[in-house]
């Protein structure tokens, strides 16, 4: 009886996921856009980008093997042949497109930087309707369409003066890539694993790769001299690191790969609020058209037509 009642649970959560999905990539784009909270913290203590980055990736494979460790160890098991699937979103994706990012913002600007890397969902959507199947209907090119202008309005590019070099936007782009990649990746690793064993292995290779930009050493001694430091490290890896990408990689499972790249686009709305209100960044008509937009498009890819069909979800291990 009890375990008929606990399948019963199961298979009503399961039912309910598709529905749920679309939150949880909401709330990952929302815990991404609060990073500031903690970057500029550590930033204000001579952290560079690449060193945040880097404990972010650590600290949170650090604590989910904690978490993985005590619950389920079998989690840790993957096959040797598909050690390319983490390969690929650890070092291909996370390490890459953030090595890509910082630099990019050195040629360019931050402004310039935050565009580029948000061609990603054009990136997904397109590789995922020719390796998944996804349809490229109309609704999701124009919330593309509109959440990607909303996102010139948003970091400021419009209105803005370009600073262009060929080599940046070259390191831009593949800042956008490799962002994109992590979802393709992860889509097709969530075929044969659990998302807790892909975040896992996801953050273990990055933080692997970026230890040799981060100094980690250095790191360590300014984390134990500086409680308060510390404290920030680890509130950065809990909520703006594992927080989103287990509501992210959970909610790939059971939705579009292409629309929850467009979705995550609420993340440089999120991040333009915090610098608003916490930073008391200047909020322009152009900031609040650009948030307008992105907040349309997210409506619109949520808004249920006849056509639609639920996507089938990936099984989970």
């Amino acid at each position: 009886m009890i375990e008929k009642k606990a399948e019963g649970a199961q298979a009503s959560w399961q039912a309910r996921m598709p529905r749920v999905a679309p939150l949880l990539v909401i709330v990952a784009g929302v815990c991404w856009g609060l990073i500031g909270l903690f970057s500029n913290g550590l930033a204000a203590h001579g952290i560079n980008p690449i060193q945040i980055t880097f404990i972010r990736n650590v600290l949170s494979a650090a604590i989910l093997g904690c978490i993985v460790l005590i619950a389920n160890r079998a989690l840790f098991k993957i096959k040797l042949k598909d050690i390319w699937m983490f390969l690929g979103t650890g070092i291909v994706s996370i390490a890459f497109f953030n090595i890509c990012y910082f630099a990019c913002i050195q040629e360019c600007n931050l402004s310039i930087a935050a565009i580029l890397l948000y061609t990603a969902p054009c990136f997904v959507v397109v590789l995922s309707a020719i390796l998944f199947k996804e349809r490229l209907n109309a609704r999701k090119i124009i919330a593309l369409v509109l959440a990607f202008v909303g996102c010139l309005f948003v970091v400021g590019l419009v209105g803005g003066t370009m600073h262009l070099s060929f080599v940046g936007v070259l390191l831009g782009l593949g800042s956008g890539i490799g962002y994109a990649l992590y979802s393709i990746f992860a889509r097709v690793a969530l075929a044969r694993y659990a998302p807790w064993t892909v975040m896992f292995y996801t953050f273990l290779f990055a933080a692997l790769v970026l230890a040799a930009f981060a100094d980690p050493g250095a790191l360590v001694m300014q984390a134990r001299s500086q409680p308060s430091v510390a404290l920030t490290m680890v509130a950065l890896a809990c909520i703006s690191t594992l927080l989103p990408f287990a509501c992210y990689t959970v909610g790939l499972m059971y939705m579009e790969t292409g629309k929850a790249s467009i979705m995550a686009f609420i993340e440089p709305l999120v991040a333009t609020i915090i610098g608003v209100v916490v930073f008391h960044d200047n909020l322009t008509v152009l900031h609040v058209v650009g948030m307008i937009l992105i907040i349309v498009a997210v409506a619109l890819l949520n808004v249920k037509t006849d056509d639609d069909k639920s996507p089938e979800a990936t099984s989970a291990h």
